[in-house]
């Protein structure tokens, strides 16, 4: 029950930390200092994302549910939570690829904007 828990735990923090990345720039119009925080996590989003690499807290949400005796997940976080709520089957790593560079245009549109 504790693993479960934790895994659960570790999955709302995953996802609103990929909020907080595809986002978060609408929050430096409000605090800009905040950008010290959000630069950082959205090029951490924006590389692995690009890379195809799978994020550290994907493993430990994993390892958590195997602990709870459940089976993990393969791919990472977004695709088999985010991608499975809001995208068909079928997604290709060139939407992947678009959908990053479009959060990137966005975030980098909302700097310029701030820092103008």
């Amino acid at each position: 029950m504790l693993y479960q828990l934790l895994a659960s735990v570790v999955a709302i923090i995953h996802f609103a930390f990929i909020v907080f990345v595809i986002g978060g720039g609408l929050l430096l119009l409000r605090w800009p200092k905040l950008m010290w925080i959000h630069l950082p996590a959205a090029i951490w989003g924006f590389v692995i994302e690009m890379m195809g690499w799978y994020c550290p807290l994907t493993g430990i949400e994993n390892w958590l549910l195997r602990r709870a005796g459940r089976e993990g997940y393969s791919g990472g976080f977004v695709s088999h939570y985010i991608f499975a709520l809001i995208y068909p089957a079928g997604l290709t790593r060139t939407l992947e690829i678009a959908i990053g560079v479009f959060v990137l245009i966005v975030n980098v549109s909302l700097y310029v904007r701030v820092f103008k």
